[in-house]
């Protein structure tokens, strides 16, 4: 699996969805700019010692991203649409993208891919889920689905 988080903004989310990967054999794409830098403490803190681990790369722009990989199946994890997370069937390459957490991932993407865009049922009352629990709760399904091959 992958998880691709577009503009992170918040160094703890990023650590603790880096430590997730490592612990899934995840891969974790980083597409700039980031809110923040990659030596600082926050992430590695977050990410504990697993942070050193992480299959990483980070891509210049979402262009540079998407042309990595002609063939990609990318979701977009979204607030933004009415197709439930599980209901999607996955497999086991699969791209699952998140946006910045003040601003989600922008809607001229979201409008070019409706029937990509994935979200997790909640409440109305509140905006949105914290992001890494976001990427935890989207990544265990697809794995789920894929019974837990976690590519080694």
């Amino acid at each position: 699996m992958n998880i691709v988080l577009y503009q992170p903004e918040i160094p703890y989310n990023t650590g603790n969805i880096g430590r997730s990967c490592v612990l899934t054999n995840t891969h974790l794409h980083l597409i700039k700019p980031l809110g923040f830098s990659l030596e600082e403490k926050q992430i590695r803190r977050s990410g504990l010692d697993y942070w050193h681990s992480v299959k990483l790369t980070i891509w210049e722009s979402f262009e540079e991203f998407l042309a990595s990989d002609p063939e990609m199946r990318l979701f977009y994890a979204t607030t933004k649409t009415k197709q439930k997370y599980s209901d999607v069937r996955y497999q086991e390459n699969d791209y699952i993208m998140f946006g910045p957490e003040s601003r989600g991932i922008p809607e001229d993407i979201l409008r070019r891919n409706p029937e990509r865009c994935i979200t997790i049922p909640m409440i109305p009352m509140g905006r949105s889920l914290n992001l890494s629990n976001s990427a935890a709760i989207i990544l265990y399904e697809a794995l789920r689905q894929v019974n837990f091959r976690f590519g080694e």
